[in-house]
């Protein structure tokens, strides 16, 4: 079992920092760590919440399945589904986060057909967990948004399934896009989770500035 309190202090911190990046804006964003992985069971924010001023009770802790088994009343997120499948299928994941960025919003979308975004050459890759070097490369997954949530996790399923997160040294791909929508990461920790969230967003900058340049 994980200090859940203190990770949830963290989690406020992030949500006061991503805010002011302009990463989580309005009530935009989830956020979950693993609070248990027999059985498995996350704590998540809240529906509805401004992350730059999450207090200590706006989070729930839900089951596998996404229901709400201890909390303060309020409902877990919409996309706590995709949470738990991340964490299910990847037993390594200790925290997923999810943002909604200006760069990954439209780079979603300007790349959706291709159904990934290609980010290649780049030093700041081997900020993302397992990559040694620049010479490389990373695809992100691209799904079209959904409301229904079941059905897009049976998308998002079948991706990582495909992939093969074996427990080998570097993950086939360390987050995905939806289209217009935003970005979902993990990490084995909460840090790693975080520090994934600040490569990928300088990375998606990197190459929007460097399409329009």
């Amino acid at each position: 079992m994980q200090d859940v309190h203190g990770l949830t202090e963290r989690l406020r911190e992030i949500g006061r920092e991503f805010h002011a990046r302009g990463w989580s804006r309005g009530t935009s964003s989830n956020y979950s760590v693993v609070a248990s992985r027999n059985p498995l069971e996350l704590v998540i924010t809240a529906s509805g919440l401004d992350k730059s001023a999450l207090g200590e009770h706006d989070f729930v802790r839900v089951d596998r399945e996404g229901r709400v088994i201890d909390g303060s009343g309020r409902p877990s997120s919409a996309e706590t589904l995709l949470h738990c499948l991340i964490a299910e299928m990847i037993p390594s994941v200790g925290a997923v986060l999810h943002t909604h960025s200006v760069w990954a919003t439209v780079l979603s979308r300007k790349h959706l057909p291709a159904g990934r975004l290609r980010i290649e050459g780049y030093e700041m890759l081997k900020g993302l967990e397992g990559i040694k070097t620049h010479d490389t490369f990373e695809d992100v997954p691209i799904f079209e948004n959904s409301q229904d949530m079941r059905e897009l996790s049976g998308r998002v399923r079948k991706r990582i399934e495909a992939a093969g997160f074996d427990g080998g040294p570097r993950h086939p791909f360390h987050g995905f896009l939806l289209s217009g929508h935003g970005l979902y990461t993990w990490g084995t920790s909460l840090e790693e989770a975080r520090r994934h969230i600040e490569i990928y967003e300088f990375l998606f900058e990197v190459v929007r500035r460097s399409e329009t340049a």
